[in-house]
């Protein structure tokens, strides 16, 4: 396994399940579906994410659920 040194602009789990609303593990989840990209980085493999992969993300559910419904938790 890879570890990659974290860039100052990646996302933390929490601070992502913040931003969009969601369980901490909903994020995992979505990571190991790939639903959304997880970086893995240090000794732990923490999971770090990078904000123009949140942004895609939202693009795409906007995009995807009719006005009204678009929750993704």
């Amino acid at each position: 396994m890879r570890v990659e040194s974290p860039p100052s602009s990646m996302l933390t789990v929490r601070e992502v399940s913040q931003l969009l609303h969601v369980h901490s593990n909903t994020l995992r989840r979505w990571s190991d579906q790939g639903v959304l990209r997880a970086y893995r980085i240090g000794p732990r493999g923490d999971r770090r994410f990078k904000p123009e992969d949140i942004a895609v993300l939202l693009l795409e559910q906007t995009r995807e659920a009719p006005v009204g419904a678009r929750s993704m938790g």
